[in-house]
């Protein structure tokens, strides 16, 4: 087998299967919302904010390379203002990072968030009393902690308990410093690993009024950052890159496969016809972002969120004949690619590899890579794939790999990747030989985020703290 450092036999090679890579999540979306965030994407978790997932991000640690960093968002469009309830997780509500390294599109592991909320006065509206100054501070009314677990075949680990969240930030009267509560809630862990959870800004940067004809029928609609000024809640997650791979071996077995869902008690979002009401029900799930949002038809959107990977298959007619390059078709002219798209197969659900993956054949981040893994149990299913043996980039590209940066997405996503204006590139054929020359330059014009993001873990920003009509 191919050692995954020889991956990158060449870097014109891999700008091409980086395309092709992006190619999958563009043509299955829009040109422009590609690998965007998938914000309110299904009928039913629209109207569940606090379990609706909205971006995972996973990518070596650029100040620890033998370490691998997960952040997962959920909460869309927390506006900084949104007293007097603000912006809690939900109690009784599983927040899962999964983890599935031998490409068989289950879960080997699973981190699990749950969360407790309590209040020191219920006889007050307020959230917190006076100015608070510490995360233990009898001035934070409303305060929320966290037991974080590892499952496994084997069985659940408790990594730790009555972990603090960091609160939502509710004004500088109340919060001078927020950046420190915020650094109170990173927590230490076993063997050098980290966790944090809490309110930060909302790191994905786009335009997205794609949504009105494609950027307004002829992209007039381009260069206004639409989640400028949100804030998400976040969890973060920094461990031995060792923890995730195949075996506890990083160095045979570099790829894993990402995603994140939230499951509770209660209802489903899409019957099952089975009468299971002593388990969790899982409600939303996200992977490689806007797959559900624009690939998955508005009448399986719950579906999908209720599926887990191993079922992908039924949604593959979607992905091998997606309908955004037809409507960039009617819209601009510009013919869609021919189907089936095996090219869109290999990027969304088997990653990249030279043998054995599809036809951009580079070996890049696929499991099939891995040493250790039994290929006759792989199975094909939609991850945000990640290899952990290509180290960080000392100066990152924002167009990541089809820019020459190896170390971008699609290898995983780092937070300041412009997934959008590479997926949109890649959605109309850059890929593909003979493609119009207006595909090259195409871009929504925004290409960074609006704060800039911390240089250690969490790496995440701040929260917003200024009203978005002031903005």
């Amino acid at each position: 087998m191919t050692k995954p450092h020889h991956r990158l036999r060449q870097r014109a090679v891999l700008g091409t299967l980086a395309l092709g890579l992006l190619a999958t999540g563009a043509a299955l979306s829009s040109p422009v919302a590609g690998q965007a965030s998938s914000h309110r994407e299904a009928p039913l978790i629209a109207g569940e904010p606090r379990l609706d997932n909205t971006d995972v991000y996973a990518f070596v640690s650029p100040d620890n390379a033998t370490t691998a960093t997960i952040i997962a968002n959920w909460i869309p469009f927390e506006e900084p203002n949104g007293g007097p309830n603000f912006y809690p997780f939900a109690d009784g509500a599983a927040y899962d990072v999964n983890i599935d390294n031998n490409g068989d599109a289950r879960p080997d592991i699973v981190y699990r968030w749950t969360f407790a909320s309590s209040y020191r006065n219920t006889n007050t509206f307020l959230y917190d009393t006076g100015v608070v100054t510490s995360l233990d501070d009898p001035d934070l009314n409303f305060r929320q902690t966290y037991r974080l677990e590892r499952i496994t075949s084997k069985g659940s680990t408790t990594l730790v308990s009555k972990a603090p969240v960091a609160p939502s930030f509710t004004g500088k009267a109340s919060m001078p410093d927020y950046g420190s509560l915020s650094n109170a809630a990173i927590t230490p862990l076993t063997g050098g690993a980290k966790t944090f959870a809490g309110q930060a800004d909302d790191s994905f940067f786009l335009d997205l009024r794609v949504f009105d004809l494609l950027y307004g029928g002829n992209f007039s609609e381009v260069g206004q950052d639409t989640l400028a000024g949100y804030n998400v809640n976040t969890v973060a997650l920094q461990v031995p890159s060792a923890d995730l791979a195949l075996k506890g071996d990083a160095v045979r077995n570099p790829v894993v496969g990402i995603w994140s869902t939230t499951s509770r008690d209660g209802a489903d979002v899409y019957d099952h016809g089975r009468d299971d009401r002593d388990r969790l029900r899982q409600v939303s799930r996200l992977g490689m972002p806007l797959v559900n949002e624009v690939v998955i038809p508005v009448g399986r959107k719950n579906e999908f969120n209720a599926s887990p990977p191993a079922d992908d298959k039924k949604f593959l007619p979607y992905v091998t004949n997606p309908e955004v390059p037809r409507l960039v078709q009617a819209i601009y002219g510009i013919p869609a690619p021919a189907t089936p798209r095996t090219d869109l197969v290999e990027t969304f659900l088997t990653g990249f590899c030279a043998v054995g993956c599809g036809p951009v054949a580079v070996d890049l981040n696929s499991q099939l890579l891995n040493s250790d893994v039994r290929k006759k149990d792989f199975r094909p299913s939609e991850q945000l794939r990640l290899n952990l043996s290509i180290p960080p980039t000392a100066n990152p590209n924002r167009l990541g790999v089809i820019a020459g940066d190896n170390a971008g997405f699609p290898n995983g996503r780092r937070l300041a990747d412009d997934v959008l204006d590479i997926t949109l590139r890649v959605a109309e054929g850059v890929l593909l030989p003979n493609h119009p020359p207006a595909v090259d330059g195409l871009s929504d014009q925004v290409d960074t985020n609006n704060v800039p993001f911390r240089t250690a873990f969490p790496y995440i920003a701040l929260p917003n703290q200024i009203a978005v009509n002031q903005q």
